[in-house]
């Protein structure tokens, strides 16, 4: 039985944002733009690389980028132009592979294992990323290697409209020199933690026993090693449309009390709305659904800017239940379903957020992921009637 080495390539949409906007309008280019809300607690979602050299970078509150850079231009940014461009390269990748995988809007990993023996992976992925910038007008970088981690690094130390392959066998040499914040799941707080230990290189990290790691930073100092060591066996995962994330409730008994039905709404809201940001995806459309004790079943939708946040997805979800209930009967079911999916995350889609509602998000989703989603609830969720 033939084996082969992995080859995995990472393609990356280079300031995708901006370079949609662009194609826009021209008079952009080579220009400093920022996308992301204007007000003096909105945060960067994106900035060109004339930005860049300024120090401003993506989830900066926005009024310092303004004070960095006086004279960058600020676009509010169209989530749904984004998606569209973001399906346009997708369809050209489904087309030209058999399996990739849409971790975001704008990166994709691409599973080449074998196609070195017949084609050549790097000739293949500078066709693809010729393809790519054809058929969407939007340049893009690209990283080969053994996994999927590498690949990524690779990419982003090829930026912008680049490419690096890293040879099977050289994934530790290749990282050994940069930085541990270039490292993918090195945040902020772990990566000062670091620094003040004298660990500021890649090599550094790897040569720490993992047993110290696990000890300073618990399990996710297994990973951290690992990934120090340029090891990562995860999968390439095919990329399927999913077409919505939905939950419902059917009731012991049917009821009246608005409290209650307002408080499942609310739990159902916060619980699917988690979901979505689990899964890096954002929905453009919110149903709420209702059943009365005599099995009528009504349902109401809303379209909605591209989010995930479930605070507004709650008003939304509650405005149309709001609508629906339109007569004094008692309620058997009440369902939420967020439909019109595309990637996408909180720190790049509410373009008028605040730094500190982002913060609160990456601390509650943080918490959920660790201990299990029902550990922390919003107590507006938690409201129970007692049943006679």
């Amino acid at each position: 039985m033939l084996t082969y080495n992995r080859h995995i390539a990472h393609l990356d949409l280079d300031t995708f944002f901006v370079s949609v906007e662009r194609l826009h309008n021209p008079k952009l280019i080579g220009k400093p733009v920022l996308i992301g809300g204007n007000g003096d607690r909105g945060v960067v979602a994106s900035c060109s690389y004339e930005a860049r050299r300024f120090g401003i970078h993506s989830a900066m509150p926005m009024k310092i980028a303004r004070r960095l850079c006086s004279h960058a231009i600020i676009i509010r940014g169209d989530y749904e132009v984004y998606s569209k461009y973001s399906g346009i390269v997708t369809e050209v990748i489904n087309d030209s592979v058999p399996v990739f995988e849409k971790s975001s809007i704008d990166e994709f990993y691409i599973d080449l294992t074998g196609m070195d023996k017949f084609f050549g992976c790097k000739q293949f992925t500078d066709q693809l990323k010729t393809k790519v910038y054809k058929e969407s007008g939007l340049p893009a970088s690209y990283g080969i290697a053994s996994n999927k981690l590498i690949s990524k690094v690779a990419t982003n130390e090829g930026k912008p409209n680049g490419q690096l392959e890293i040879l099977f066998g050289n994934e530790k040499k290749f990282l050994a020199p940069l930085s541990i914040m270039k490292i993918p799941g090195i945040g902020k707080q772990t990566g000062y933690q670091l620094l003040k230990m004298g660990v500021e290189t890649v090599k550094i990290l790897s040569e720490i026993p993992i047993e110290m790691l696990q000890n300073l930073l618990g399990k996710s100092g297994t990973e951290l090693w690992r990934r120090a060591n340029g090891i990562d066996e995860s999968a390439v995962i095919p990329y399927h449309e999913q077409k919505s994330i939905s939950t419902e409730n059917t009731f012991q008994s049917d009821t009246i009390d608005m409290v209650f039905l307002h408080a499942q709404l609310l739990r159902m809201t916060e619980s699917v709305a988690f979901q979505l940001r689990e899964q890096n995806k954002l929905t453009g459309c919110v149903t709420v659904k209702l059943r009365y004790s005599n099995f009528e079943t009504f349902t109401r939708q809303m379209s909605i800017p591209y989010t995930n946040a479930d605070h507004i997805l709650f008003k939304t979800a509650k405005e149309l239940f709001t609508k629906l209930y339109d007569r004094r009967l008692l309620v058997r079911l009440l369902g939420v379903r967020f439909t019109h999916l595309i990637p996408g995350n909180y720190q790049i889609s509410l373009f008028d957020d605040t730094q500190e509602m982002i913060n609160l998000y990456r601390a509650i989703d943080s918490i959920k992921l660790r201990y299990r989603e029902h550990y922390l609830l919003r107590a507006g969720g938690l409201y129970k009637r007692l049943e006679v």
